[in-house]
């Protein structure tokens, strides 16, 4: 039995989108992530894909405590322990292994593990896990197939993350197994790179507004 403080249920739930934020500076994590909150989204997946992201995860648990920061990219034991140690309030990962989910279940934080098939839904819910990230979404072959291997295994939710936009959110929003996509459009990287908190804001702004009209 888990030790969860929170449920990945309360993830999928605070917001329509979860942005995939790649930090590449710290100094860049908390003014990314109050620009993201100040446009209506304040769950944050800080990946684990550069030098300074369990630092920027701390910085922004530390700043924004009332904010749900996690982290992504996830893909064992040790980088689970290491982001949860760093203040990260959930944990999301590309895939699953047998160790990663049987760990994380011991852990203090809730685990997304990325399915990209049926029996790979099917193992993580043998070990307890309905809340799915399904990755990569639109190489997969976008919500048509996420709604024919959601269709047996009606339990599941879903977040779809990769190659999800403006032009196709709707398409997945449909689909009932869907609860939360997560995406990167509001935060281009030119924008980020150049301190426009501005720009941010307002995509992200118009980002909640289409997930919610």
């Amino acid at each position: 039995m888990n030790t969860w403080t929170i449920s990945a249920s309360d993830v999928f739930s605070r917001s329509p989108i979860v942005p995939v934020m790649v930090i590449k500076r710290l100094e860049d994590a908390v003014p990314l992530a109050k620009a993201l909150k100040a446009g209506g989204i304040d769950v944050f997946e800080i990946t684990l894909r550069t030098e300074c992201a369990l630092d920027a995860i701390k910085a922004i648990s530390e700043a924004m405590p009332d904010s749900l920061v996690g982290a992504g990219t996830v893909i064992n034991p040790q980088q689970y322990d290491a982001a949860v140690a760093s203040g990260a309030k959930f944990v999301i990962s590309p895939g699953a292994t047998p160790s990663l989910l049987k760990h994380a279940a011991k852990g203090s934080a809730p685990l997304i593990p990325g399915a990209i098939t049926p029996s790979e839904v099917m193992q993580a819910l043998e070990l307890g896990y309905d809340h799915l990230k399904f990755f990569p979404a639109e190489a997969s072959g976008g919500a048509a197939v996420l709604k024919s291997i959601a269709a047996p295994l009606p339990q599941v939710k879903f977040c779809p993350t990769g190659g999800v936009s403006l032009s196709n959110l709707k398409q997945y929003q449909e689909v009932s197994c869907v609860a939360t996509v997560g995406g990167t459009w509001m935060i281009p990287e030119a924008a980020i790179a150049a301190g426009d908190w501005s720009t941010i804001t307002d995509l992200t702004r118009a980002a909640v507004a289409a997930a919610t009209s």
